[in-house]
């Protein structure tokens, strides 16, 4: 029995399993019940279908686009923005946003590379390479939650300097990776034709194993609560400083993942690689139906939008389509998605 059901007060399960007072907050309960719910139902229709369209349009354009070579190539390519999305995808729920994550990834990526190199000591690099991306996501996590600067700027700085930083760290110079256990993510699996790699399992299970975090445990729900109404979620009992920090580390955690993937797809670390990556990512998390306003939508629907992401730009790359026009249909894409939900929240 919680505290509120001690002081006789009405209490409301959330999905999660967690409780909220009502007579405390009423009307922040009323509308943080409202946001987990319309969350809950899910939005993976409208993504999915633009997949199976885009899919068709470019099967139709192109003899090689539905062949199993193509398919295991457009998995294989996803697993970095995939990652990149993921961790993207936990803070835009808080209505927050990171334009630094692939300037983290490819830091914690040539950081990985050098100790690698210079030591040989594999787990001891992919160990730096975590504390760093964990350490930079916890500094942009510090500042929004704890000194309350808006995550647009904050992400912004930090995208500067760690792209400067990697850029003088490695002398702007690639370097090589030869190691098994550091290219290990990008071993071959054939599979009924499919030639798939280790990561792209990986990549699968970091999205479920997230799914399950965000609809079925009391930190998922905490974590729509603060991106759909701070002040509601507040009154309600919940820690939303903590909260809007922890969702930041385990975009860092994220991140790390991402850079471990970079290096088994491509054993050489780019300091001035996946210059895209960020609006890949945010293209990817908004088109599979997240808001940029925080408080709904969820990983399925990223999984989905990633896929988007890539096959459009591998369809338009079979079709022969310059890359400058690709960049063109990405940018188009994501202002499309984010006025549709900006008409859906206003009928709502």
């Amino acid at each position: 029995m919680g505290p509120a059901e001690l002081l006789g007060h009405e209490v409301t399960k959330t999905p999660a399993g967690g409780s909220l007072d009502t007579e405390a907050a009423p009307a922040g309960v009323r509308r943080l019940q409202d946001a987990l719910a319309n969350a809950t139902r899910g939005g993976v229709l409208g993504p999915l279908v633009a997949l199976l369209i885009a899919s068709i349009l470019f099967s139709a354009l192109t003899d090689t686009f539905l062949t199993p070579s193509n398919i295991s190539l457009i998995l294989t390519q996803s697993v970095v923005i995939g990652m990149l999305a993921l961790g993207q995808t936990v803070i835009i729920l808080t209505s927050g946003i990171d334009l630094a994550n692939a300037a983290v990834m490819v830091l914690a990526s040539v950081v990985i590379a050098k100790t690698v190199k210079g030591s040989g000591n594999a787990p001891a690099a992919l160990l730096a390479g975590l504390a760093i991306a964990l350490a930079l996501s916890a500094v942009s996590g510090l500042l929004v939650s704890r000194m309350s600067l808006p995550p647009f700027i904050v992400t912004l700085g930090m995208l500067t300097v760690v792209t400067a930083a990697a850029r003088l760290y490695t002398g702007s110079s690639s370097i090589p990776v030869q190691n098994e256990f550091i290219s290990w993510l990008g071993t071959p699996i054939i599979i009924a034709g499919f030639r798939l790699t280790i990561g792209v399992f990986f990549w699968f299970a970091a999205y479920a194993f997230t799914w399950y975090a965000l609809t079925q445990t009391a930190w998922g729900t905490h974590v729509l609560a603060v991106g759909d109404d701070p002040e509601a979620a507040r009154l309600a009992g919940i820690k939303t400083r903590r909260v809007l920090l922890s969702v930041y580390l385990v975009a860092g955690l994220c991140y790390a993942a991402a850079a471990w993937q970079a290096l088994g797809r491509i054993p050489n670390a780019d300091p001035s690689g996946y210059a895209s990556g960020n609006l890949d990512s945010i293209t990817a998390v908004v088109i599979g139906g997240t808001s940029l306003f925080g408080g709904r939508g969820g990983v399925i629907g990223t999984l989905l939008g990633t896929l988007i992401v890539v096959v459009l730009r591998n369809g338009l790359t079979q079709a022969g389509i310059d890359s400058l026009y690709q960049d063109i249909a990405t940018g188009v894409l994501v202002v499309a998605a984010v006025l549709v939900d900006q008409v859906t929240r206003r009928t709502r």
